[in-house]
């Protein structure tokens, strides 16, 4: 039987949507009216994502999290012996996501009509990155389709906790600048203008960090949202100036020599391509077809572009460590790595080390900027709220010399 998404009325008029198995469209509409439903749409889940979806579809995407949690128990229910399409029913009774169980049933319906895994993954890209289509294709040929699922399943569970690290690193540091931008604007746009209202009558000369402080207050009033204004004009023409391929390539570049910004880049870059080179390679995918699947996780453009200079060179009979030190852009560890693992034979261990020594950098150097970033940060907004207070002070210590 197939999945079918369908729209229907219930007895009171309103629209019930969900998900229906049925052998053919006709019958899962009969098994509506059996529900006492009034059926409206009804699509088959194979067939939205060709047919470009029907009206009350949000997309065949999901979560890295939900990629993850699916990979684990498929690979788990698979190993265990459960037939591929039990396996499948399975883990779409299981998640409470509906996005989940449609794609879970709408590959479930692929695998019932005799199609291969990795085919009936095919039907929904925007779900299943091509590393994992490649991947389990790789498993159905070797005959090692578990095994395949359970490394798959390490690595996006692995993916996936280095990016909820990341981000745990990064939401303090966010919050606090945030924050602080905000106090200092509401110092100057409101408190500021009431204090030294007092010294406008005085007529005497002020001090020249007081008049600084006015001067600072009054062009936040009265420019402030007209600046906020050509902030965000500017961030926008920025984002869609990035969309043209040369430009957002001249950003990648200085990134990639922005000292710090830089080595973050090429270590979280070269991890994501090393990982998933390895696995690729260690499941049996040509290495010139895992190069070219590879790259589609490199997001910095400068070291895609060295990838497919370097694919081409492995094509022509380099090898890949040398292919890849041309560039110059990859950290000499992993090229050492590499070679290593090409002489000895064993180049998946080697580019999987390589991906836990790259992971390890870039998690530790984030937390290391964080743990620097947020006393610097303290510091500065406190030698902001000082020089304030004392631009608002030194008058008032001054106070009957300037009446005088």
């Amino acid at each position: 039987m197939a999945a079918y998404e369908y729209s229907a009325l219930d007895a009171k008029g309103r629209e019930k949507k969900g998900l229906i198995e049925g052998d053919t469209p006709r019958h899962a509409r009969q098994m509506l009216r059996d529900r006492g439903l009034t059926p409206l749409e009804v699509h088959q889940v194979s067939e939205a994502k060709a047919n470009g979806g029907s009206p009350f579809r949000r997309g065949g995407s999901i979560s890295s999290a939900e990629l993850a949690l699916f990979t684990r128990q498929l690979a788990i229910l698979v190993r265990s012996g459960l037939p591929l399409d039990e396996a499948l029913t399975a883990v779409s009774e299981q998640s409470e996501s509906k996005r989940v169980k449609r794609i879970a049933l709408g590959v479930r319906a692929g695998v019932i009509e005799g199609n291969a895994l990795a085919h009936s993954l095919n039907q929904f890209p925007a779900a299943f990155p091509p590393l994992f289509r490649a991947t389990v294709e790789a498993g159905e040929q070797s005959g090692k389709l578990d095994y395949i699922l359970e490394r798959l399943a390490d690595y996006v569970e692995r993916r996936q906790v280095m990016k909820s690290r990341v981000s745990l690193a990064l939401i303090y540091p966010v919050i606090l600048t945030v924050v602080a931008i905000g106090v200092v604007v509401a110092l100057l746009t409101y408190v500021v203008p009431q204090v030294v209202g007092v010294f406008d009558n005085i007529g005497a000369q002020l001090p020249l960090l007081t008049r600084g402080l006015i001067a600072v207050s009054n062009f936040l009033r009265e420019w402030g949202v007209y600046l906020a204004i050509l902030i965000g004009i500017g961030i926008f023409v920025f984002a869609r100036m990035m969309r043209a391929q040369p430009f957002r390539r001249r950003v990648h570049a200085f990134l990639l020599r922005v000292p710090l910004v830089g080595r973050l880049t090429r270590g979280a870059n070269t991890g994501r391509f090393t990982r998933t080179l390895g696995i690729l390679f260690g499941s049996g995918v040509p290495i010139l077809d895992a190069m070219r699947i590879g790259t589609q996780v490199v997001t910095n453009l400068p070291m895609r572009e060295a990838i497919d200079e370097a694919t081409i060179k492995v094509r022509e009979g380099a090898t890949l460590s040398r292919s890849l030190s041309a560039s110059k852009l990859f950290p000499p560890i992993t090229v050492h790595l590499i070679s290593s693992g090409e002489s000895s034979g064993r180049l998946d261990e080697m580019l999987d080390r390589s991906a836990e020594n790259q992971e390890r950098e870039v998690e530790m150097l984030v937390q290391t900027t964080v743990s620097i970033f947020e006393p610097a940060l303290i510091v500065v907004m406190g030698g902001v709220v000082l020089l304030i207070v004392l631009a608002i002070l030194v008058p008032i210590f001054d106070l009957n010399q300037l009446v005088k």
